[in-house]
């Protein structure tokens, strides 16, 4: 079961990668929402709870598994982050390379509150929820940039 969570919290091993794991984890967040893409608002929205919890319940236990607080291979929080990235912006080759600047942009920043959730939250929540802060920062200045333009 732990060999289980490892494989879904690291990507199927892309996590693994040992050089910008995060970076290469988002690109999975970008074939989910691909794949969301031409679904109705409501099944997007349910898609990215079920990614969210899932990410949280298998983060959580995947950290136990490797040691460490939240272990640079685990990158189903990225996953879950660029899906909040870009919900309610159209799926586009555009709006997906800007969403996923963006939201890297913020996941390594941490600005406020993300650092102190990092710092301060353990498990799977812990994990995530930064991330998915970051996903709101992104989802925010996306729209704005689009707005803009």
């Amino acid at each position: 079961m732990k060999k289980a969570m490892v494989f879904i919290a690291t990507g199927a091993y892309v996590g693994r990668i040992p050089f910008m794991p995060g970076t290469f984890g988002t690109l999975w967040g970008v074939v989910f929402a691909w794949l969301a893409g031409g679904l109705s608002i409501e099944s997007q929205a349910l898609i990215t709870l079920a990614v969210i919890a899932a990410s949280i319940a298998v983060s959580g236990q995947a950290s136990r598994a490797l040691g460490g607080k939240d272990h640079p291979s685990i990158i189903a929080d990225e996953i879950s982050g660029y899906l909040v990235g870009i919900f309610l912006i159209p799926f586009t080759p555009f709006n997906a390379i800007l969403v996923f600047i963006l939201f890297r942009f913020f996941d390594i920043l941490k600005p406020y509150p993300a650092g102190l959730l990092d710092r301060r939250l353990g498990g799977g929540a812990g994990i995530v929820l930064d991330d998915l802060v970051a996903g709101v920062y992104a989802n925010i200045s996306a729209h704005a940039v689009l707005w803009l333009i």
